[in-house]
């Protein structure tokens, strides 16, 4: 039987003791690769910002919190200022801080939840239809002076329709309206929209369109905000004026819609003519029509009484005589101008006559022979002055030559000694050893000699 030490040693042997540092990091590794990329909604709140620009909160609900992390990288994409209290919706991995052994989360992506994400988004579509040009002035529709007809698409049931119709009766209760019935909010009420500005516009039962509904939250307002709605205004082939909401209110159907009106009655205000207006001017027209036709009917009356005049004067008896003066006129007029032109066509015969005699080319060719005689001579006399110019500097040349040729040296009994095999020109007897071959060059021939004594003169 084993003593109780051994037993004790065998025991802590076989057991695999953690260190702290080593149960962290396994319960890290285990929390990241156990929990896919997760998507969490809560309140921020204690937020530190420390000079690495990582950004450390909490994240709360009503009965839980975690700490959590967004490193430099994906904060400097955040695309808001995140703030105390403020709920956003974020995109972490869970994991495990292992210094202090904290749970967290690591953040990689943040947005605002709720109204905040649906502002970014409103934003973003803005931007985008706005570089697209579905806002450029040009693109908008004028709104008719006198409609025959208006359109309004709206829910039935709401009070915008009510104000709308209000306001067109008393300001113009002669032009008829055409209610367009859809859903302003809920789901597929924006396709639903979109699908009912495509069909008006291609009835075109209507002058002009009002898209309308009464004020609500940004959340009850967000079918005018959606990508679809808006392509569908900006294909509108007939005017359409935008009225969603309160004053205060604006969607991205208000920006691409011909003109945007601050409330439901406004909208109805703009596109319908003023009643009374247009019978004051009415009546102004007709009063000014009453005063034409006056003024024309008393000119009618003295040109006829003009007319009647000058009939008498052109009697065509006295249009005969008239006819005939003028003929004898033309008569002596023609032959003048006949006469004019033939003298003036003889002074250019005779100009142009002599024109051509100086400009005949024999009178050229003679004066071009005489011209390349003289540049004959002037050719030979400068050739034969550069020939003996030559002649004389070739001469001058060939005596310094001969001054200097090393030939002319050695016709004076001197010779060009060189050492063999190398043929190195020698110019101190110390180069050379007895019994080195040397070779002479003289003035004719060569003479190869071999070295009996070396000696410098002193």
């Amino acid at each position: 039987m084993a003593s109780p030490d051994l037993e004790t040693g065998t025991k802590s042997a076989q057991r695999d003791i953690y260190s702290v540092s080593r149960l962290n990091r396994e319960v890290r590794m285990l929390l990241e690769q156990g929990f896919a990329r997760v998507w969490l909604e809560g309140e921020l709140s204690n937020i530190a910002r420390p000079s690495s620009g990582h950004v450390y909160f909490t994240l709360k609900d009503a009965r839980a919190q975690i700490r959590a992390a967004m490193f430099r990288n994906r904060g400097q994409m955040l695309r808001f200022a995140p703030e105390e209290g403020m709920q956003v919706l974020v995109r972490a991995k869970v994991s495990l801080y292992e210094p202090r052994g904290d749970y967290q989360l690591i953040v990689e992506h943040m947005e605002e939840a709720g109204d905040g994400a649906l502002r970014r988004a409103f934003e973003e579509l803005k931007q985008k239809l706005a570089a697209e040009g579905l806002f450029a002035p040009e693109t908008k529709h004028a709104l008719p002076a006198l409609p025959r007809r208006i359109g309004v698409i709206t829910s039935p049931s709401g009070a915008a329709i009510r104000d709308v119709l209000s306001v067109l009766r008393r300001r113009f209760p002669a032009i008829p309206v055409l209610v367009y019935p859809v859903p302003v909010q809920g789901k597929d009420a924006a396709i639903q929209i979109a699908d009912t500005i495509r069909l008006a516009s291609d009835r075109g039962d209507c002058d002009v369109l009002i898209l309308t509904r009464g004020g609500g939250s940004l959340e009850d307002l967000w079918s005018f905000n959606e990508e679809v709605v808006a392509r569908a205004v900006h294909a509108c082939r007939i005017p359409l004026v935008s009225a969603v909401g309160h004053e205060i209110d604006f969607t991205i159907a208000d920006f691409v819609a011909d003109q945007r009106a601050p409330t439901p009655s406004a909208a109805a205000e703009l596109v319908s003519p003023d009643q009374q207006e247009w019978l004051a001017r009415i009546n102004t027209l007709a009063g000014r029509l009453e005063n034409r036709w006056q003024q024309a009917l008393t000119l009618g009356r003295q040109q006829a009484s003009w007319l009647q005049k000058r009939l008498q004067q052109l009697h065509p008896g006295q249009q005969l005589r008239q006819q005939g003066q003028r003929l004898d006129q033309l008569e002596q007029r023609s032959r003048f101008i006949v006469s004019k032109y033939i003298s003036d066509l003889k002074a250019e015969l005779n100009e142009a006559s002599g024109r051509l005699k100086r400009l005949s080319p024999l009178h050229g060719i003679a004066q071009q022979r005489l011209r390349q005689a003289a540049l004959g001579q002037r050719l030979g006399s400068t050739a034969q002055r550069l020939l003996a110019d030559k002649q004389r500097r070739l001469a001058l040349c060939s005596r310094a030559l001969d001054t200097i040729s090393p030939l002319a040296t050695l016709e004076r009994g001197y010779a060009i000694v060189s050492r063999l095999p190398e043929r190195h020109i020698l110019h101190q007897a110390n180069q050379v050893k007895p019994g080195d071959q040397v070779e002479a060059r003289l003035s004719e021939g060569i003479l190869v000699c071999t070295v009996e004594q070396a000696r410098e003169i002193t």
